[in-house]
């Protein structure tokens, strides 16, 4: 099987590293052009784009903050003229230990939802009316098994955060398919990342090896694939659903 995604746009959040980065390369490489969103990291998301080509442009925004999600659509939208497909990639995990000052936790709870689940839902509205004006689009969400099996005391709003954009892509899904939207969520688990690296740095590569099935941890490039077949179009029928990439250390 052969996917094609030539003529195709896909705006890519968090692009610049980790997951969204290989995420870009491999929709490129299927043909598509490649809207390359970096939150601080200019040298790479350019560095990126020259790279994957196929008229990629890089696109700064912090998700933070409400309108500059809102701006990034509409500069995305403005460059290519459409928008097809919506990875929801960009994400952050903030530790908040659960005996820390209130103020300290609820500010570290706001800026994870303001990222992974706040940014998300704007990016979905803006896509939705955009795709209903186009017959359709699809929408990706790169979630977390975080979201099913829960997450520790450290992290909790990252775990709900990403439990959040689970019922967002459901919703989506059952709610606009009639207008030829589908939407999709990706659970890693574990990712080879810089984000990832953390709980390595805490506890050590066999702690994390040691909760999956496989003999290594997974890698962005594990992840990839599947987010570009569902941009092809060729699994339209499976809109609603959650797809696992843990190397089964949670399986539902």
């Amino acid at each position: 099987m052969r996917i094609d995604l030539t003529s195709k746009v896909v705006l890519v959040t968090g692009a610049s590293r980790g997951i969204g980065n290989e995420i870009a390369r491999q929709l490129a490489a299927a043909g598509a052009t490649v809207a390359v969103h970096y939150s601080h990291s200019s040298k790479e998301a350019v560095e990126l784009c020259q790279e994957i080509g196929h008229g990629a442009v890089a696109f700064q925004a912090n998700l933070e903050d409400a309108h500059e999600a809102i701006r990034l659509f509409d500069e995305v939208l403005a460059e290519y003229g459409q928008i097809d497909v919506l990875v929801n990639n960009a994400g952050i995990a903030e530790l908040a230990a659960i005996d820390a000052p209130n103020e300290e936790w609820i500010a570290s709870w706001d800026k994870t939802f303001n990222v992974n689940t706040r940014s998300s839902g704007i990016l979905t509205k803006s896509a939705i009316a955009h795709f209903k004006s186009r017959s359709g689009g699809k929408i990706i969400y790169i979630a977390s098994r975080a979201a099913f099996r829960g997450d520790s005391e450290d992290y909790l709003a990252y775990a709900a955060s990403k439990a959040a954009m689970v019922a967002l892509a459901r919703s989506v899904a059952r709610g606009f398919g009639k207008d030829g939207i589908v939407a999709f969520v990706i659970a890693p688990g574990f990712v080879r990342t810089a984000m990832a690296q953390d709980a390595i740095d805490a506890y050590g590569e066999d702690f994390v090896l040691g909760g999956l099935a496989l003999n290594k941890l997974t890698e962005p490039s594990d992840v990839a694939p599947m987010i570009v077949l569902l941009a092809s179009g060729l699994a339209d029928h499976a809109t609603g659903c959650s797809i696992d990439i843990n190397a089964a250390s949670y399986v539902r």
